[in-house]
């Protein structure tokens, strides 16, 4: 089995190419990039995969709203691309996705795989756009994820646990978003259930679809962080602010807590609450 990789120098998809091991083909920016799309089908050619994961991405959500389009040709075109591939060969397709596809009012409830995304700001609408064009081919999986943080002794990669880590060894007063709620996950966690996915729809192909994979409960960011510096027994000012205060170029979820009921139900390995998750990061 051939398990090619997109995005492999980042969080995830250095993850998924341990996980998979010698089946893995790691493919960085270097050597696709995926804003060339011309250049997607003939690198696809010569790998010949039996799965395709994309997790590359355009994630710089601020800068996304003054490069609408360099965001949508990685976000959704590229995504395009690759499904085209994948059905000519009939290939399995993974796609990564966001849970800022839902930006809507709150149903009082996590959101669904079956609820109406309703995205918001450039980065937002691309990945939408992207999950409909991975969900053209059949034998697709949209995998929507949420604030990932990689392995603790990973250091070179960024994230919101680092940041904070980082910040309060600084001595810096903490000023964290309140009053946006969603499930930050530990990627270790998601490439396990990504693996059990594919290994599922490859012996049955009505497994594919898409499917919340997130570590369970909702958080806001600034309950979040003050969890992240109890669990490293670290002193710090963490102060909340709001999404005003915060003043962002891109608009973000006030609500985004994903449900994982879907994902449950194939019986895999468990997506623990965000709180057993954090404890895990800090023991591995």
């Amino acid at each position: 089995m051939r398990v090619v990789v997109t995005g492999s120098e980042g969080q995830l998809g250095g993850e998924l190419c341990r996980r998979f091991g010698d089946a893995a083909i790691g493919i960085d920016r270097d050597t696709l990039d995926l804003a060339r799309l011309d250049a997607i089908e003939p690198m696809l050619g010569r790998l010949r995969p039996d799965i395709l994961i994309n997790c590359a991405a355009y994630t710089n959500v601020d800068r996304a709203e003054s490069e609408p389009a360099d965001c949508f040709r990685v976000n959704a075109e590229a995504v395009e691309r690759m499904a085209d591939y994948c059905r000519k060969n009939d290939t399995l397709f993974v796609h990564i996705s966001t849970d800022y596809v839902f930006a809507g009012q709150s149903p009082g409830r996590p959101w669904r795989e079956d609820d109406a995304p309703h995205p918001v700001g450039a980065y937002a609408s691309s990945k939408w756009v992207g999950e409909q064009n991975a969900l053209k081919h059949r034998r697709s999986i949209v995998v929507r994820t949420c604030g990932l943080y990689a392995r603790r002794k990973c250091e070179h990669h960024r994230n919101f646990v680092r940041a904070i880590l980082r910040k309060a060894e600084e001595g810096q007063v903490l000023r964290v978003v309140a009053d946006q709620r969603c499930s930050p996950t530990y990627v270790p966690h998601v490439a396990r259930a990504i693996e059990f996915l594919c290994r599922t729809a490859i012996a049955d192909e009505s497994a594919a679809g898409v499917y919340h994979v997130v570590n369970t409960g909702g958080v806001s960011w600034y309950e979040f962080a003050r969890a992240v510096i109890k669990a490293a027994g670290i002193e710090a000012v963490v102060e909340p602010i709001s999404t005003a205060e915060y003043a962002a170029a891109a608009p973000r979820p006030s609500y985004s807590v994903l449900d994982v009921g879907k994902y449950h139900r194939l019986q895999g390995p468990v997506m623990p609450p965000w709180t057993e998750a954090i404890g895990e990061y800090f023991s591995d």
